[in-house]
Parts: structure tokens; C-alpha cells; sequence
């Protein structure tokens, strides 16, 4: 793997003068820096950690035992000609959508770290497999903020349109280069998944309780970073916005939201949503403006993810060669294209609304305002979902096997 690029002098100098300035500003306004980091620290402790942690816990302890590899055999008559992406990572864009940020980057590092694709195939895999969890925008955003139960439908299926948009448009990064393959494979699919599941269990060779052991180590070691972005970009954004900073920044972009065809009032919302996911999502909620205009604010601040959610990409792939600027571009024509898709969605399903559904709604929005799901809750329905994702997967992919079987032996 290549050598991380040394920073410009510039480069530095800026770096340098940003990180004085937030702390002048965070040594000014010590009680608000305190209460946004309070309020960080809740949401990682009631959300973001037991929804993540043990699907973190697990993705380690699968790759080990060799079943991730067997899975992306299996996978891979579906991942390689659709998406440009080793079969492997169809576990990674599985859970990923499934649980959310950021599983999807900590599985992509591990699969490239592994050797398991090229650099090229990570950075598409990265920008496909890193997407919201249907939990958040259903519960969290609809429910929750909006007080909408029927948005969640229409927030989720635009994000995940947009979300396989990105990963068929990502096949063409890089010029469309696959990694050189082996010959022709030898062996029915399952035979050679299981052989592929044997071959990554004696690489491995570490005892069962070792690899609990690891597995959970790193996981509590990457979600209490995780819990570290969520605080310190909580304190960035209030402390920027005490100190002037947003207003000044969502004035100016309040007067370019117009030529999108969006309410000005919407500016504030975006500003913070670039820091931050679920901070903006709420402003985007609580915004003097159209349903419609609020519904697409928020749903391009979910396909973003923000500056929070890339910190923790970058970390979940530190010490590999991915780079993160493709991820970036991704994160963006993701958050434009989730944005158009749901302007196009919610006309067509906002005539079902009724008025006893949205009532029902806000009572919903005031009884689990708190945490928004229960832990099992939560874990219970992630885990279903990513095994109906999955297991949806592995059948495209074996018809697609079978049919190109099919197509073969005719002619011969």
C-alpha cells in the first residue's frame, strides 16, 4: 500500500490556525461546550452504542472465522459485473445499510486491509456500503423530529435509491478497472465458498476465545471514537453557532437556496447538517418552511452524513490506501440524488397522509423522545433486516449464477 501523502505548507497552516481557533472558542464559551457535549454523550450512550457495538463485535468475529469469505463467493456473481466490487463486499454493503454509519467503512477496511480487493474496489465499496440505517430515518428523523410516521417510508426509499445509484455510478471510478482474476474458477459456487471459508480459518489460526477477545477490544476501541466524534462536533457546532459562525454561513447560503428551488429558511438547517447528521436533521424539521422543502433538507443532510460521520470514515479506514476524496464526492451526488428522489416521492405519497396517522405520529414523537428505540428494539430489528438484506442478495446472485450456467451450456 502507498504511503499517506505529507501535508502543504498551506495545508498545515490552515490545519494549524483552525484548531486554535476552535479552541479559543471552546475556552469562551465553556457551559454551552459542556451542555453540546453532555447532549453528545447521550445520544451515543442511548443510540449509537448498543445499536453498533455488537454488529461491530460480530463483523470481526465472521471475518475470522472465515464466513465473510464464504459469503463473498457466494456473492460474487452479483457484486463483480454489477457494482465493480469483490463479492466479499457484498457483506460489507449488507450491513451497512442495515446499521448504519459507520459498519459499512469498518468492514471495507478490514476487507482491504485483508488483501481481499484493490484499492480501487475499496474506495467504490466505501462510497456504496456507508449509508443511514432505515431505524434512524424511520424512528429517529420521521417519528421522531417530523412527527410523520409515513415520511419514513418515503426519507428511507429515497435514500436507498440514491444510495444503489451511487454504487452502480461508483463502477466507473477509476477508469472501471477490475482486479486481475485467476483463471476460471474451479468447482460448483458452494464448494468453493466452503474451501474459501476453510482457507481464511487456518490463515487465521487464532483460538476462538483470542478472537472474541480481539473482536470485542477493537470494537469498544472504535465506537468510544465513534462516541468522541459525535461529542466534539456537538461542542463545534454550538460554540460556532454562539460565536456567529453558522448564522454568518447559513445567511450566505440562505441566498443561494432559492436558485435550487428551496425555502431560505432551510439554510440553518444545512449548515449544521454539513457538521452534523442528526443535529441537522432536526433544525431541518424545526424550519419555517414546506413540508416538502423540510422532507428534502433532511434527506440530503442523511445521504451528506456530515463531517462527523467522515471523520469516523477516515478513521475506520486508517491504514489503508482508500482514499477518502472519492468517498466525499460520493457523500454529496448521495445527498443530491436522495434530495431529487424524495421531491419526486412525496407528492405521490403524501395524498395517503391522514390526519389520525400524523396525530398518532406525535404522540409516537413525544413517547420516545428520549432514546427513540428501546436497545432490543433496535438490535432486534437490525439484526432481521440485515439478514432479509442479505439473504436477498445471495439469491440475486445465485440466479444470476445459475442463468449465466444456463447461457454457457447453450453455447457449448
Amino acid at each position: 500500500m502507498s504511503a499517506p501523502m505529507a501535508p502543504s505548507r498551506s495545508g498545515s497552516y490552515l490545519a494549524a490556525f483552525f484548531g486554535v481557533a476552535v479552541t479559543i472558542a471552546f475556552v469562551a464559551f465553556p457551559e454551552a461546550a459542556f451542555e453540546a457535549s453532555l447532549a453528545g454523550l447521550r445520544l451515543w450512550l442511548d443510540v449509537v452504542l448498543p445499536a453498533l457495538l455488537p454488529f461491530f463485535a460480530m463483523s470481526e468475529i465472521l471475518m475470522g472465522l472465515g464466513v465473510i469469505h464464504a459469503v463473498g463467493v457466494l456473492l460474487e456473481p452479483l457484486m463483480r459485473p454489477v457494482f465493480r466490487i469483490p463479492g466479499v463486499g457484498g457483506f460489507a454493503v449488507a450491513m451497512g445499510l442495515a446499521s448504519g454509519y459507520p459498519l459499512g467503512a469498518k468492514i471495507s477496511g478490514r476487507i482491504r486491509r485483508d488483501g481481499l480487493c484493490t484499492r480501487e474496489e475499496g474506495e467504490r465499496l466505501v462510497a456504496f456500503a456507508n449509508t443511514a440505517d432505515p431505524l434512524f430515518m424511520a424512528g429517529a428523523v420521521a417519528v421522531g423530529m417530523f412527527g410523520q410516521v409515513e415520511l419514513g417510508a418515503v426519507l428511507a426509499l429515497a435514500h436507498y435509491i440514491a444510495a444503489v445509484l451511487v454504487g452502480f455510478a461508483m463502477r466507473f471510478h477509476a477508469g472501471g478497472r477490475m482486479a486481475a482474476q485467476s483463471g476460471a474458477p474451479q468447482g460448483g459456487l458452494f464448494r468453493r465458498a466452503l474451501d474459501a471459508l476453510v482457507r481464511a480459518r487456518q490463515s487465521d489460526a487464532r483460538p476462538f476465545g483470542q478472537l472474541i477477545r480481539d473482536a470485542v477490544t477493537e470494537s469498544v476501541n472504535a465506537m468510544l471514537f465513534v462516541g468522541g466524534c459525535i461529542m466534539m462536533f456537538s461542542v463545534l457546532i454550538r460554540v460556532l453557532g454562539d460565536a456567529g459562525l453558522i448564522g454568518t454561513l447559513a445567511a450566505a447560503a440562505g441566498r443561494l437556496l432559492p436558485w435550487a428551488g428551496l425555502d431560505p429558511d432551510l439554510a440553518l438547517a444545512l449548515i449544521k447538517g454539513a457538521f452534523e447528521i442528526t443535529i441537522g436533521a432536526q433544525e431541518a424539521s424545526q424550519a419555517a418552511a414546506p413540508l416538502l422543502h423540510r422532507a428534502m433538507a433532511a434527506s440530503f443532510i442523511t445521504g451528506w452524513s456530515g463531517f462527523s460521520v467522515h471523520a469516523q470514515v477516515a478513521a475506520m479506514v486508517h491504514g489503508t490506501d482508500i482514499r477518502i476524496g472519492p468517498y466525499l464526492l460520493a457523500r454529496l451526488g448521495h445527498g443530491i440524488l436522495a434530495a431529487a428522489a424524495t421531491g419526486l416521492l412525496m407528492p405521490l405519497m403524501e395524498s395517503r397522509w391522514t390526519a389520525a396517522e400524523t396525530a398518532a405520529a406525535a404522540g409516537a414523537a413525544a413517547a420516545g423522545s428520549a432514546g427513540f428505540m428501546p436497545f432490543l428494539q433496535v438490535w432486534g430489528s437490525v439484526t432481521v433486516m440485515g439478514a432479509l438484506l442479505l439473504a436477498a442478495m445471495l439469491a440475486a446472485s445465485l440466479v444470476l449464477h445459475a442463468c449465466r450456467r444456463v447461457v454457457i451450456i447453450r453455447i457449448r
